[in-house]
């Protein structure tokens, strides 16, 4: 791996266009969140679930990663609300090296209910 941290999701979370966006994933992508309830399906979702969640962090940013196979782990540290959370993203890939799957853990446990709370309002309410 070359570069810092998160650098690779990072480019494809900041894509300019949807169709720019989506060419990372299959059709299919699911997002499951350890801050929602259900899972989160197809790259126009996912999309929108970044747009809104990257706006609600106090600061983040992705201190180690590695890949084993067809997965990507990645760990990351910030604040929300003025507080730490703490957390690690899993990407897996299919046989074209498509995004199939997006894994997204939060902590602590009142972050995640924090961070729930604030997404189910900025989310679902739309």
């Amino acid at each position: 791996m070359s570069g810092n941290p998160g650098e690779r999701w990072m480019a494809i979370i900041r894509r300019d266009t949807l169709q720019e966006f989506a060419s990372a994933f299959t059709d299919d992508v699911e997002l499951a969140l350890s801050t929602a309830e259900d899972p989160i399906v197809g790259p126009p979702a996912v999309r929108h679930f970044f747009g809104i969640t990257r706006t609600m962090y106090d600061s983040i940013a992705f201190v180690h990663e590695t890949t084993n196979g067809k997965r990507t782990y990645l760990e990351w540290e910030g604040e929300f609300l003025g507080e730490p959370v703490s957390g690690v993203t899993v990407l897996a890939y299919d046989d074209e090296g498509l995004i199939r799957a997006v894994q997204l853990y939060h902590k602590p446990f009142q972050q995640v209910v924090a961070f729930a709370a604030g997404l189910s309002r900025r989310l679902w309410a739309q």
